[in-house]
């Protein structure tokens, strides 16, 4: 048994190289999740010879993966950015589910001879895209907010109905009429849990006043898994708490939210990882050569038949042009879910044959499918005409309370392509009870005035009164949108006056 020295050796070393991974797949336009379950095949026992086959533990830190996976998702998820596609994000969570597991499930029986809830269970399993792919390939594409958007939350939110068809199909419980119901509950309790989870997160970070920045993160963090444990707990979907909740609190106002979100988007990075080099450790490339056949007919249903068919039941009723249907039936990228789900099949049925068979499938197709998709997903997007060029990122202001003084210090970053630049000071008419107190340019910082002119990438200390902080958020996001004209849509004044 290798010593802690070792283990710790190993680890720091595949994170060290995973990071310079993703300069490597971005320069090679490959998805990095490839290397990382490169990385973990080589470590593996047919090439450096670690011998790893624990698929209950390997499922597992799968869950746990795929939880902070989530966090980072939701928590970088802007609600302006979905709320157009909503009702599609919704239907391609739940009826496309459905649609594409029914479309896979008969064709896998036909062709393929499987029984037909083994073919199901396949369906199920196969159905789910992945939120480290698309959180990490989509967001290179220059798509509209509401193309963009549907996919994000459908990634974010399909696992959660995909995992109960999975353990339903798994398991030798019989399917009755209460079957949907608790499916119903499981997914609504979910939203809850995470919507409660989210409120009172951001409710109690704004007044808890902590000692050090560095516990913001930790905190909110911890709110979304608590989420997921509590969701689990009550029986309800804790992967869809997880979700919601950090879908909540990453667009409310949080102390301190700009390290909050790096340090989120971090974590991220570590799970996805520490995920797929943990996969690829697990695989035995031997076996996977009898799994190529199966795998290669069960992708060619998935991308001709299901995954179109799903979209366009879906989207249809939403009148989404054929163009933006056509993107997201290429757009339906396959990570580490639905290996984690085979996993979870496979302990569930630990004595069915097909199971061990659906786990290497399920590693050859998703390989196969993401150099397929993932490296042309840009192509596509151009030759659709749905691809145009990237919109300017969202101005971010991150806040520390100063709680013995009732006040709060906004910091602003001018980013890119902001309306802010060539806004003078005095055009900003912040509410009454806030003030621009530093500016740092560059290596330059000075006290500005009304004349003062914005620049790009400028940054901008904001102290403000407890009492108008919202305000003033909104007033700054307003000029940062619309620049000059913001100041016909200025917010009222919590005291009765304009500033």
């Amino acid at each position: 048994m290798a010593s802690l020295e070792q283990l710790l050796g190993i680890a720091a070393a595949v994170v060290l190289i995973g990071v310079l991974a993703v300069r490597v797949s971005v320069r090679l336009g490959l998805p990095s999740l490839l290397l990382y379950l490169g990385i973990g095949v080589l470590l593996g026992e047919s090439v450096i010879g670690i011998e790893f086959s624990d698929a209950a533990l390997t499922e597992s830190i799968g869950l746990a993966a795929l939880v902070l996976i989530l966090v980072e998702g939701g928590l970088t998820t802007r609600w302006d950015a979905v709320r157009p596609s909503l009702g599609v994000g919704i239907a391609l969570s739940t009826v496309a589910v459905v649609v594409s597991i029914a479309v896979v499930g008969v064709s896998l029986h036909l062709l393929l001879g499987l029984e037909w809830r083994t073919a199901f269970l396949w369906g199920a399993v196969l159905s789910s895209t992945d939120a480290a792919a698309v959180f990490s390939v989509l967001r290179g594409v220059g798509v509209s907010r509401r193309l963009g958007g549907a996919l994000e939350l459908e990634s974010g939110m399909n696992d959660a109905p995909v995992l109960l068809a999975v353990v339903l199909l798994a398991s030798d419980d019989p399917i009755t009429w209460l079957t949907p119901v608790l499916a119903v509950y499981e997914l609504g309790a979910g939203v809850l849990i995470g919507v409660l989870f989210g409120i009172g997160g951001a409710w109690a970070l704004r007044r808890a006043a902590l000692p050090s920045t560095g516990l913001y993160p930790l905190a909110t963090i911890a709110v979304c898994v608590l989420a997921f444990a509590t969701g689990q707990f009550a029986h309800a979907s804790g992967l869809l708490a997880t979700y919601v909740a950090a879908l909540v609190l990453g667009n409310s106002r949080l102390p301190h939210r700009g390290g909050v979100l790096s340090f989120a988007e971090g974590t991220g990075w570590l799970a996805q990882i520490g995920l797929f080099v943990l996969l690829g450790l697990y695989a035995s490339p031997p076996r996977l050569l009898d799994a190529v056949v199966p795998a290669l007919v069960a992708g060619l249903v998935l991308i001709l038949a299901a995954r179109p068919l799903s979209v366009l039941v879906a989207a249809t009723p939403f009148r989404m042009p054929w163009r933006e249907q056509a993107f997201l039936s290429w757009s339906g990228l396959r990570g580490a879910v639905p290996i984690v789900l085979a996993l979870i099949a496979l302990i569930e049925q630990e004595s069915a044959p097909q199971a061990r068979a659906l786990v290497d499938v399920v590693f050859v197709l998703v390989v196969v499918l993401t150099l397929l998709q993932g490296t042309t997903l840009p192509r596509a997007a151009r030759m659709l005409g749905v691809a145009g060029p990237m919109e300017p990122r969202e101005i971010e202001v991150d806040a520390a309370p100063l709680d013995e003084l009732g006040a709060d210090l906004l910091q602003v970053r001018v980013p890119v392509g902001s309306a802010l630049r060539g806004v003078y000071l005095r055009e900003l008419r912040l509410p009454r009870g806030a003030t621009v107190s530093l500016v740092v340019r560059g290596e330059e910082a000075f006290t500005p005035n009304g004349e003062t002119r914005l620049r790009e990438l400028d940054q901008l200390l904001v102290v403000t009164t407890a009492e108008v902080r919202g305000a003033t958020e909104d007033r700054i996001r307003a000029v940062d949108a619309r620049g000059r004209l913001a100041r016909w849509h200025r917010p009222a004044d919590p005291r009765g006056r304009g500033a």
